[in-house]
């Protein structure tokens, strides 16, 4: 059945407190959705970030954001009080987030709510535990023993902790007990809230499409607590890491960093380590995204230490075998396979074998490098079993990307639209109509495209650090104007709930 939905990360929901969060303005999002006619809510991975406040590079596959929790939920049980609040600093630009403010501010709220909480004394908290267990506790422990030795990353830590030896788990669990019962308390924390929202959206007939990276971080519970899972040395230090090739657009290639998986160790358990993760995946969303899908089939190799990723080579994947045994432990899931970038016959081959929809992105389709008919991002070229965007977190927004593009490309874009009026203002809704009339069973549209915003309002550019990941959206810009407009489109090409 078709279908629309709208792109918004957590982080750029309005808020009071310097970040988008499970607050009442993300409720009232999902009722904007439902009005609209929308049955989908596509966000950003829900982890927590690191240094580069990057939601693809996380302290753990499994935690949620703290920077998520709504802090006008715990003003309301108890445990923090509203001044308190109001005074911290999280800057004063309702536009963009201040990170730097942010966890300056954040963490000594939360441990206040902690400290408050009385949380051992929870029975929800004990049995959150107890059902989480295979993951939350490393998590904890990662977290308490990282801010121990002021951040630094677990490479850096002593021997001792670093191959976790068992008698200095021992010492650090009782030396740093509140600290790690700090980060169980956030993680219950996080599941509650993040639970009683998607329930919410589902009462309103909204969908949720969750955000996974492939890879995992290498400063993070995930590599330190099960090194075997990784190509690591004997050191516990990457051998490879995970990274794309020199194109047209990275003369060296891409060095993402990220530790390769040792797939061989993967094979011999059943994948029982991807099953618990997808597992978990699927209590968190009702669909998953897993970017960079081609490293399924081959992934890019870069040997460790190297300075960029031009001395790199392909290897083979785990292939079909990888989601045969998910469908046995798991059943049919959904999942969206982000198969964008260089895209070989055997990667269509896997994605056509797993049955999983494949990505559009319609920026794409108007490359004066490539003129062929025969262009995958065409409209004209789709298939049903797609989802098609206008773009996606890392491209431009809409009308920032048609104002840089070439003057040969601009006009291949009105001509393919029948377009031609004198003015090019508001072309980006002729894109997101071609988007929405397309035969995808799935349009997935980022709010920004619909406000018509220009690149001060792009969420993500690629190998770059410093400006990204920090735009929101204000209080009162997606009105009822644009919500009633947005419906009329969803009707007018028959992808409208009500």
């Amino acid at each position: 059945m078709r279908a629309s939905g709208i792109l918004l990360p957590i982080s750029s929901l309005p808020s009071k407190y310097g970040i988008g969060c499970f607050s009442e303005s993300a409720y009232q999002f999902v009722d904007q959705l439902n009005e609209a006619g929308q049955k989908y809510w596509q966000i950003l991975p829900l982890g927590p970030t690191s240094y580069g406040d990057s939601p693809y590079q996380s302290f753990s596959t499994f935690a949620g954001n703290p920077y998520f929790i709504s802090l006008e939920e715990l003003i309301e049980e108890g445990t923090l009080k509203e001044k308190e609040c109001a005074q911290a600093d999280f800057g004063d630009d309702d536009r963009y987030v201040d990170y730097g403010k942010l966890y300056e501010a954040r963490f000594p709220l939360l441990r206040k709510a902690y400290e408050r909480s009385n949380i051992s004394q929870n029975p929800e908290f004990h049995k959150f535990m107890e059902e989480n267990s295979y993951w939350v506790k490393d998590y904890a422990i990662f977290m308490a023993v990282k801010a121990f030795f002021g951040g630094k990353s677990w490479d850096q830590w002593p021997e001792d902790i670093r191959k976790r030896w068992g008698y200095a788990m021992d010492y650090y669990q009782k030396e740093l007990y509140y600290e790690i019962e700090f980060y169980e308390y956030i993680q219950f924390v996080f599941t509650s809230q993040w639970n009683r929202l998607k329930e919410y959206a589902h009462k309103k007939n909204v969908r949720i499409i969750g955000d996974i990276p492939i890879y995992v971080a290498y400063d993070s519970a995930d590599t330190w607590a099960n090194p075997e899972l990784f190509q690591l040395d004997d050191e516990n230090l990457p051998s490879a890491v995970a990274g794309c090739p020199p194109d047209g657009f990275a003369a060296d290639g891409q060095l993402w960093g990220n530790p390769l998986y040792r797939w061989d160790y993967h094979r011999a358990t059943g994948y029982a380590w991807w099953i618990r993760r997808l597992s978990y995946c699927y209590q968190l969303y009702d669909v998953v995204r897993i970017d960079h899908f081609r490293g399924f089939d081959e992934y890019f190799s870069i040997p460790y230490g190297e300075k960029t990723a031009r001395n790199g080579h392909w290897e083979k994947g785990p292939g079909m075998e990888l989601f045969w045994r998910i469908k046995e432990c798991l059943g049919e899931k959904e999942v969206i396979a982000e198969d964008l970038g260089y895209v070989t016959d055997s990667v269509r081959k896997l994605v056509r074998g797993t049955g999983f929809p494949g990505m559009k992105v319609l920026e794409f389709a108007f490359d004066s490098r490539d003129t062929g008919s025969a262009n995958d991002y065409l409209p004209h070229n789709y298939t049903e079993n797609s989802v098609v965007y206008t773009g996606t977190h890392d491209n431009e927004t809409l009308t920032g990307w048609f104002k840089d593009i070439l003057p040969e490309e601009r006009q291949m874009v009105r001509n393919y639209l029948n377009n031609e009026r004198d003015k090019d203002t508001e072309i980006y809704w002729d894109m997101i109509c071609t988007a929405m009339q397309s035969v995808s069973k799935l349009c997935v549209i980022p709010i920004q495209d619909y406000l018509g915003y220009g690149n001060e309002a792009r969420m993500n550019q690629p190998s770059t650090l410093g400006q990204n990941w920090k735009w929101r959206l204000k209080k009162d810009e997606f009105n009822k104007e644009l919500i009633q407009k947005i419906k009329d489109i969803t009707m007018w090409y028959g992808r409208y709930y009500g």
